[in-house]
C-alpha cells in the first residue's frame, strides 16, 4: 500500500491477526465503529502470517492470504502487510512517526491491550496511548476478552490465538470454534493423491497443509465444504498420514463430499472443521477402513 498523503485520514486496527478470533473481531468492529464515526478508511497494520512461527510454538493458523481475504471480505478493510524485518528495528516512536503518521495517515487507532510495538517491543499500549496525544490521532485499546471452559488451562483463559493452537492440537474443536467465532477453516487448492479413495467407492479431495502451519489433531472430523461457485455440500474430512495405506508425504486433509459428483483438482476449496468425531487409526486391512468409513458418514 503506496501512502495515503492528501487523501481521507484512516482508521487503523493493529495486530497479527492470526486466525481472526473472538478478540481480534473485537478490535475490527472498535476500528469499524470509529471509522464509520469519523469517516475514516478501515485499514489493518499487520505482518505475514507466518511471523507467529517466531513468537509461538505451533505455527500459524492460517496463511497470510487466507487471513487477508477475510479481513478484506468478510470485514471490510483494506490490508497493509508489512515485512517484520523492514520495520522491526524502528523505535517506538518512529514506528508512530513513519509509520502510522506519514505512510498511513492516522486518524484512529485501535488495538488489544496486549499489543506491543517499537524495538524488542519495548512499547505498550499505555505506550500507544501517549504517543496518539502526542501526533494527534485518537487511541482506543480493546481490553482482553475471557472464556470459561473445563478444556482451558485456567479457569478464566483470555480467548487467544496461542490457546486456540492448543486447543485445535488437542481435538478440542468445539472450543477452538467458540473462541475462533466461526468453524475452523482449511483452505487449499486440490491436490492429485493416490486416488484410492475412488477404488474404494468414496472419492476424496486432498489439500497439503503448508510448511509451519498448523495441523489440527490427526482424526476424523464432520465438515462442511464450500466450492468456489459458492455450492456447498455436507462432507466428512480426515487429517493426518493415511497410516493404513502407508503414506509417507506431509500431513493433509482428505475430504469426502456427500452428493457430489465432478472433477475439483486445481481448484481453490474451503473446508469448515464442524465436530471431531474420532482419532485417526491404522487398520489392518482396506476392508476394515472401508467399514469404519461407512460409520463415519451416517455421522454427517
Amino acid at each position: 500500500m503506496n501512502n495515503l498523503k492528501n487523501s481521507v485520514k484512516s482508521s487503523i486496527a493493529l495486530g497479527l491477526f492470526d486466525g481472526i478470533h473472538l478478540g481480534h473481531r473485537a478490535v475490527l468492529k472498535q476500528a469499524a465503529q470509529s471509522a464509520d464515526a469519523g469517516q475514516l478508511r478501515r485499514i489493518v497494520f499487520t505482518f505475514p502470517a507466518e511471523t507467529a512461527i517466531r513468537k509461538h510454538a505451533g505455527g500459524f493458523l492460517y496463511p497470510s492470504e487466507v487471513r487477508d481475504k477475510m479481513l478484506t471480505q468478510d470485514f471490510g478493510f483494506s490490508v497493509n502487510c508489512e515485512d517484520f524485518s523492514k520495520i522491526r528495528d524502528l523505535s517506538g516512536k518512529e514506528f508512530i512517526k513513519q509509520i502510522l503518521c506519514e505512510k498511513l495517515q492516522a486518524g484512529c487507532v485501535t488495538c488489544g491491550e496486549n499489543f506491543r510495538f517499537g524495538k524488542n517491543a519495548s512499547c505498550d499500549s499505555d505506550d500507544l496511548l501517549k504517543f496518539g496525544r502526542q501526533a494527534g490521532f485518537a487511541v482506543n485499546i480493546v481490553k482482553n476478552l475471557f472464556f470459561h471452559h473445563s478444556n482451558t488451562l485456567s479457569s478464566n483463559c483470555i480467548i487467544s490465538s496461542t490457546e486456540i493452537r492448543r486447543l485445535l492440537s488437542s481435538g478440542d474443536l468445539e472450543t477452538a470454534n467458540q473462541f475462533l467465532g466461526d468453524p475452523y477453516r482449511i483452505y487449499g487448492i486440490v491436490d492429485h493423491g493416490a486416488q484410492l479413495g475412488r477404488t474404494i467407492g468414496f472419492p476424496t479431495v486432498n489439500q497439503i497443509f503448508r510448511e509451519n502451519q498448523l495441523i489440527p489433531a490427526f482424526g476424523v472430523y464432520r465438515s462442511r465444504t464450500i466450492l468456489p461457485d459458492g455450492r456447498e455440500f455436507p462432507s466428512l474430512t480426515n487429517i493426518g498420514k493415511k497410516p493404513t495405506v502407508h503414506y509417507q508425504g506431509l500431513p493433509l486433509a482428505e475430504t469426502y463430499l456427500r452428493g457430489f459428483s465432478g472433477n475439483l483438482y486445481g481448484m481453490e476449496l474451503q473446508v469448515k472443521l464442524l465436530k471431531f468425531i474420532r482419532p485417526e487409526r491404522k487398520f489392518d486391512s482396506i476392508q476394515a477402513l472401508t467399514a469404519q468409513m461407512q460409520k463415519d458418514l451416517e455421522l454427517i
